[in-house]
This record gives C-alpha cells, structure tokens and sequence, in this order.
C-alpha cells in the first residue's frame, strides 16, 4: 500500500511547488507563462491526485521593482481619448489588475489546500490562473505596440491588500475576490470596451471582450466553490455573503451592476443588491 501511494504523494508535492514557483516568479511575463503551462500540465497531474499537498505562501507575490505601488488616490486617472497618453494609463492599470489575479488565483488554488477541497477547486483555479496569464500577456503587448510597457506607470496594491485581509478564511477569499473584485469588472469593462471603440482603438477593445467574457467564468468559478464551502458548513450562502463582504471588503457595492453578466455566471442579485441598498442608506443589513 505504501508503494502504491507513492506517486501520488511525489505529483501532489510536485504540483504544489510548481505552483508556489509561478507565486514567487518576480519576473511579470514569466508568471504569466507559468501559469498557462501550469494549467496546461494538468493532466500529467490529475491522474493519480486526489488532493494536492500543503505549501507554505509567502504572504506577497514575487513582483518588479516597477511600477512603484502608491496608495489608489495618489494613483492619477487619465481621460481615454483617441491620444494614446489615456489608453496607455487605463491598459497599464488593467494590465496591473490581470498581474494581481493571476496571483490571487494561484494563491487560492494552493493557500487553502489544509481544508481538504476536491483537486476540482485546484483545477478551476488554476485554469483561472492560465486565463488571467494569457490576459496579462495581451495588454502587455499592447503597451508595447503603444510605444509603452508595464512597469512604465505607478500602480496600487489595492487587491493584494484585500488577499492578505482574507488569507486565513476560505469562504472570505471567495466571497471577496470572485464575487465583489472581480465581479466588479463585470459591472465596468463594458463600459471600457465602448471607450476604446470610441476612441477608435480596436485592438484594445477587443482584449476587453476577451476578458469579459472570461471573467463571466470566473466569478461563476467563485460561486461555485463558495456555494459549496457554505454547503459544506450548513451555512446559509446569501447571508454569510453578505455578513463577509461587510467584514472583510472596506468599499461599498457601487451600482450600476450588469445583472445580465452577474446572471450568467449564476450570481444572483439577491446576494449584492439588498446590501447595496443599506449601504447607500447607511444602514447596516448584517
């Protein structure tokens, strides 16, 4: 029994590293890459794990030196227009944005693996980590052809912050990183894609199709996983959500929300909308 358990416990510990090795990756592009080849090795993996084995995180990713993290009001916005200085600003910021996720992802795929979840929580996140690699690398080239590069601007560490907020509750990451941050870029990207059609910058806009769309999948991906952890401890899944987010999440909600998006990734408006509503009141709904 002992030999047959072998090989399993060497691709676990095996994967476990890998995946701790993309987290530390300081180097943008090169996280990015190992994130899709990652995802894209799982099937060498799958077999014979059942679970994946423990690793100790850092409790931030490897990351440059640039661009310099600020806090978000010392970060300037920019007006996007058919002059590349705004577009630039607004693709660096996203650009940002994916970087944090593929981390988040990562982070979420192996942080957690002490709670015994099935190898189908390792492989969705992962395949989110492959997505939001593959989104980094688009807007990285696109800086590029823009005469510019990630790194060139400043930047916040809003989101991470949020990830060290909730590194030691799992049901806190999910409700917090699927289903209000990124959930949120359901709610704003078609807004971005009409600017850059606007300003007559195609290539940009259709990077922000890509990513909606894949960000639909992934905060289905969150509730999926949140529903069932709740499942799990007999919770309730809409008023823990709503007791977490306001917990752990220092914002309000801000509508308008795309209901139609939030829909389709099975999040439904009776989780977001009733505490939005106290918000704006200022009223507590939990």
């Amino acid at each position: 029994m002992m030999q047959a358990e072998m090989p399993t416990n060497r691709l676990a510990e095996g994967l476990g590293a890998a995946i701790r090795q993309a987290f530390d990756t300081a180097v943008p592009e090169d996280k990015a890459q190992k994130a899709q080849q990652l995802f894209a090795s799982l099937p060498d993996y799958g077999t014979f794990c059942g679970t994946i084995r423990p690793v100790r995180l850092a409790d931030r990713p490897g990351r440059p030196d640039r661009p310099e993290l600020k806090p978000p009001r010392l970060v300037p916005r920019r007006r996007i227009s058919k002059h590349p200085k705004g577009r630039i600003a607004l693709l660096h910021a996203i650009a940002h944005i994916e970087l944090n996720a593929i981390d988040l992802a990562l982070d979420m795929a192996i942080r957690y693996a002490d709670q015994n979840m099935p190898f189908d929580f390792v492989h969705d996140w992962l395949s989110v980590a492959a997505d939001e690699g593959r989104h980094f690398m688009l807007l990285s080239d696109r800086l590029k052809a823009l005469d510019s590069y990630y790194g060139a601007l400043d930047a916040h560490d809003g989101l991470w912050e949020a990830a060290l907020k909730t590194k030691d509750d799992l049901l806190a990451r999910l409700a917090i990183a699927p289903l209000v941050l990124e959930a949120r870029g359901l709610d704003i990207t078609p807004q971005l894609i009409t600017k850059m059609e606007q300003a007559e910058d195609s290539p940009s806009a259709q990077i922000f199709h890509i990513i909606m769309t894949d960000e639909v999948r992934h905060v289905a991906v969150g509730k999926k996983w949140f529903d069932y952890v709740c499942g799990c401890e007999r919770r309730d899944p809409i008023s823990t959500w709503q007791m977490l987010v306001t917990r752990y999440f220092n914002g309000a909600l801000k509508p308008p929300f795309n209901i139609d998006a939030r829909n389709a990734a099975r999040f439904s408006a009776a989780f977001y909308g009733p505490l939005a509503a106290a918000q704006a009141k200022g009223e507590m709904l939990v």
